[in-house]
């Protein structure tokens, strides 16, 4: 049986990232394909660190700690890796918590200038 491997393409399209990010990803040392002359081959652990590479762009992450982390799991293993994951998303869930806050305030606030607006039209 053999294993997925995904070409450039089809990796930039499972993925929906441009050719730029993942030759970016390459240059940053995020993802390590294999390469057969100009073309490059992503095994199955290169597309789920792509997987983990995005969640961690969605949660927020910076890339050089979305590296560091997966450095951990390459030297150090499973627990380490979760451990530091563990910091990394606590720190982050406060920091989201802050931005949902001051979100919330601008929503009202706007929506009571909004109102006031409107109500000084004649309409709501």
């Amino acid at each position: 049986m053999s294993e997925e491997r995904l070409t450039f393409k089809e990796m930039c399209a499972r993925f929906d990232v441009t050719p730029r990010t993942l030759r970016y990803y390459e240059y940053i040392e995020l993802l390590f394909p294999e390469k057969d002359g100009r073309s490059r081959f992503y095994k199955p652990s290169e597309i789920a660190r792509m997987t983990l590479i995005l969640r961690g762009r969605r949660w927020g992450f910076s890339l050089e700690e979305i590296r560091q982390w997966l450095e951990i799991y390459e030297k150090e293993g499973t627990e380490p890796q979760y451990r530091e994951f563990l910091r990394l998303a606590d720190r982050q869930l406060e920091a989201l918590a802050k931005e949902r806050a001051q979100l919330d305030e601008t929503i009202e606030d706007l929506s009571k200038m909004r109102d006031g607006v409107a109500k000084g039209l004649g309409s709501a």
